[in-house]
């Protein structure tokens, strides 16, 4: 997808070693072949997976390294073979630019589970480079895997929709939480959490904030609309909610138990996974005795991310963001780690390498 060199055709911020410390950097994206389109990058949402891979937490980092997948701007070129985008569409590129695209989860517009799934960034393209991702001035990418933002969608807004938005929106479609009058539980209130609120609320769900932290109470009810918010250490609280939930989203990051959760939901409840603590516990009554699912999630396929996308716009669900400009990149990382955020950081991209 690209070629490192000390001068090139594409600015970019990148980490150069393990202490994940972002500075400027140039290389070259490469030509638009008769699939792709190139977009001008105006903004790029900043997730937990930039922190990951910046600081080589899964001791797989490429370095040079430039992070950033969720990625919002404006088609600049189409190759000779695209009919699905134009110069001037707004668009958005999400964690993945590639996939082998004839398999049986491909066939199926589950790209995300693709075994030749190419991550945006540091992941391995089919020629052989390493991709660099959305901290960059535009990026250049197969049409499969670029999804129009409906008129009017701000791309500032639109940016955390294709890796906050899509995590949320796949498990909670596939196992029917769209039901209006039913309830719904989730678990922490970041970048992922607020999201499923706003789905929650959309969708016609009594929704319950669970969080360690009382000073979410405010935000989670009068700035989100939650109906309900309980202090899941207070074992008074999560006891009066047993077997009171249809389902439960669990954005939760560190590693939390699970049966106390699980209690909460009624027979034949759902409880989705988007995270990955380092283990799960459950003593399986839990799971039994009230036919209960523990379901994983990751991401979401290309058909799923651009009908969540219209969704969004349909129904005017916007991410809660602090827009920032690149400079202050180490800064909001550091930020991120600390939980010092309300909801997501998004990249001014476009007037950050003027």
């Amino acid at each position: 997808m690209a070629a490192e060199c000390e001068s090139g055709n594409c600015h970019a911020w990148a980490a150069k070693d393990p202490s994940g410390t972002l500075s400027p950097y140039k290389f070259n994206r490469r030509t638009v072949q008769s699939g792709d389109i190139s977009l001008r990058i105006t903004h790029c949402g900043v997730c937990y997976a930039d922190v990951i891979w910046t600081r080589n937490q899964h001791n797989d980092s490429v370095y040079p390294l430039v992070p950033g997948h969720e990625i919002a701007g404006v088609v600049t070129e189409v190759g000779s073979d695209v009919n699905g985008f134009k110069v001037g569409d707004h668009v958005c590129v999400g964690t993945y630019v590639n996939s082998c695209r004839d398999c049986e989860n491909c066939n199926s517009f589950l790209e995300n589970h693709c075994s030749k799934f190419v991550f945006t960034f540091n992941g391995v393209d089919t020629d052989g480079t390493v991709t660099k991702g959305g901290y960059s001035g535009h990026i250049v990418v197969h049409e499969r895997y670029c999804y129009k933002i409906p008129d009017g969608y701000p791309l500032e807004k639109a940016a955390p929709l294709v890796c906050a938005g899509i995590t949320v929106y796949t498990p909670m479609i596939r196992h029917n939480m769209n039901q209006p009058g039913k309830s719904l539980g989730v678990i922490g209130l970041g970048g992922l959490g607020h999201m499923a609120v706003k789905f929650g609320k959309s969708f016609g769900l009594k929704v319950t904030v669970f969080s360690t932290s009382e000073s979410k109470r405010e935000e989670a009810i009068s700035l989100l609309g939650a109906d309900n918010f309980v202090i899941s250490s207070d074992k008074k609280q999560m006891e009066s909610l047993k077997s009171s939930l249809h389902f439960i989203v669990d954005t939760a990051s560190g590693n939390h138990p699970f049966d106390p959760y699980l209690s909460l939901l009624k027979v034949g409840g759902v409880m989705a996974l988007l995270s990955f603590p380092e283990e799960i516990r459950i003593h399986p009554a839990t799971l039994n005795l009230g036919a209960r699912t523990l379901a994983g999630s990751v991401t979401g396929g290309t058909k799923d991310t651009q009908e969540m996308i219209n969704f969004c716009a349909a129904n005017k669900i916007y991410p809660d963001i602090e827009l920032i400009k690149i400079d202050y990149i180490n800064e909001a990382l550091g930020r991120l780690v600390n939980r010092d955020v309300r909801y997501r950081f998004v990249i001014d991209i476009e007037n950050s390498f003027k």
